[in-house]
């Protein structure tokens, strides 16, 4: 099955149509907004677009973990910050299917301009700041925890950028900070498999599998000092991942 999907005009193909697909479904997300929500047309519709482009490229998908979190977090009533490593440009999307009750992304002030994509994570409720100001970043930060005290989850990658070797990055402190401000605990996630499926430079899904796991949520309160609260949160990212490498 891999090889007919390796070949070339296919991986052509499903390259055009995940860039078509993106937008039909970006579009289709704008358009039911007004009649059944933003949030619920996101979260509902957004779904079916990394669900027909895996079953199309042969791509397996698995999440685990997530009837052992507690049940507050799991009914909504204690929002979050969901940090997990970023292997992947399809990481986003994937999260989006993966994580069962919403959960928003911090995104550069660009992306609300994109045409479709920037419409749909707008009305989505994604956070948008200027990174390039660093003064408007903080502000947007601060206005980010206002809005996640208020019951918005969010999803941060703190890597910052894609690993370019498959290996676990250095985790920033932006999202530690966000969290610590906001007052509301950290659940650690891992993805595996995603640097395989999608490798850099890559723009189109080979066959292979797309795992996540949720882990055991940290309360940033109880640490007493920054670095131990992000090496500790490392290293529980770094054992969800080769726990999963181990279940295969």
């Amino acid at each position: 099955m891999s090889d007919w999907r390796s070949n070339r005009i296919w991986m052509v193909l499903m390259g055009a149509w995940g860039f078509l697909s993106a937008a039909l479904i970006c579009t289709l997300c704008c358009l039911a907004a007004p009649i059944i929500g933003p949030r619920r047309s996101f979260f509902g519709i957004g779904k079916l677009w990394t669900r027909q482009q895996f079953a199309l490229c042969g791509v397996k998908w698995r999440v685990e973990g997530w009837p052992q979190i507690p049940e507050a977090i799991r009914t909504e009533k204690q929002p979050v910050v969901f940090m997990c490593n970023h292997e992947s440009l399809l990481d986003s999307p994937f999260l989006v299917t993966a994580i069962p009750i919403p959960a928003v992304y911090i995104a550069k002030k660009e992306v609300r301009w994109m045409p479709g994509i920037g419409w749909a994570a707008w009305a989505a409720g994604m956070i948008f700041i200027d990174r390039k100001n660093r003064e408007t970043a903080i502000a947007g930060l601060k206005r980010a925890a206002i809005l996640i005290r208020g019951g918005k989850n969010v999803v941060i990658f703190p890597e910052g950028t894609r690993t370019r070797t498959g290996e676990l990055g250095i985790f920033k402190k932006g999202g530690f900070n966000l969290a610590l401000d906001a007052g509301v605990p950290i659940v650690p996630m891992a993805i595996e498999g995603a640097f395989g499926v999608l490798p850099p430079g890559k723009w189109v899904p080979r066959p292979g599998h797309f795992n996540a796991v949720f882990g055991e949520p940290v309360n940033p309160s109880e640490f007493p000092d920054m670095d131990t609260l992000i090496e500790e949160v490392r290293k529980r990212v770094a054992r969800l991942i080769q726990g999963l490498k181990t279940a295969g």
